[in-house]
């Protein structure tokens, strides 16, 4: 799915879920998922590494075509900054990748010096 969201897209989202301390990521992968229920953790049974996601209102409907519902899932791959901070996104992040700290309902998030050039510290020195 495209990590270039649309506000449009998330109109139904009731809440954020985090499995793990956003304060902690300098960024987190989005995408939006096709999901068999509105709330609830998803199944994820690929290398990504769920990390949150956002549980839809009584209002959002099922694609009738498919019977299930978009709902936005945070994750991070492998390779990403938190567990590799010195592979491929030491500097730079994936073009999905905004920060966590800038997310709520409903809103797409940003990026932020922090989710786009590294860790908080050394964002500090180079300014």
């Amino acid at each position: 799915m495209s990590s270039l969201l649309n506000e449009s897209d998330l109109r139904h989202e009731a809440a954020l879920v985090w499995l793990e301390d956003p304060e902690n990521l300098d960024y987190v992968r989005q995408a939006l998922d096709k999901l068999a229920r509105r709330r609830g953790k998803p199944r994820y049974e690929r290398d990504d590494r769920v990390v949150g996601y956002t549980e839809l209102d009584q209002h959002a409907e099922a694609d009738p075509d498919s019977g299930l519902y978009r709902c936005r899932v945070f994750f991070l791959l492998p390779h990403d900054r938190d567990t590799e901070p010195n592979g491929v996104y030491n500097v730079g992040a994936p073009g999905e990748a905004i920060d966590p700290r800038t997310l709520q309902p409903r809103r797409v998030g940003e990026k932020t010096p922090r989710s786009q050039r590294g860790p908080a510290a050394a964002i500090a020195v180079r300014t």
